[in-house]
């Protein structure tokens, strides 16, 4: 269905997400992201990301 020139092609929900392996790296698990990592870039597992959010989460 066309809504002013977008064509509506589905919600990103409706699709599969794609994840990649990686190592995390703080700890050196192995896990999984939801993104292609980038050589240079840091990786964390779910544990770590947690470490690394900042304090404030009342920005959003």
């Amino acid at each position: 269905m066309a809504y002013g020139g977008y064509r509506d092609r589905g919600s990103r929900e409706d699709r599969p997400r794609e994840f990649f392996k990686a190592v995390c790296s703080d700890c050196g698990a192995e896990c999984e992201v939801p993104f292609k990592p980038t050589q240079g870039r840091p990786v964390y597992c779910r544990d770590c990301f947690r470490k690394h959010q900042p304090a404030d989460k009342s920005r959003f």
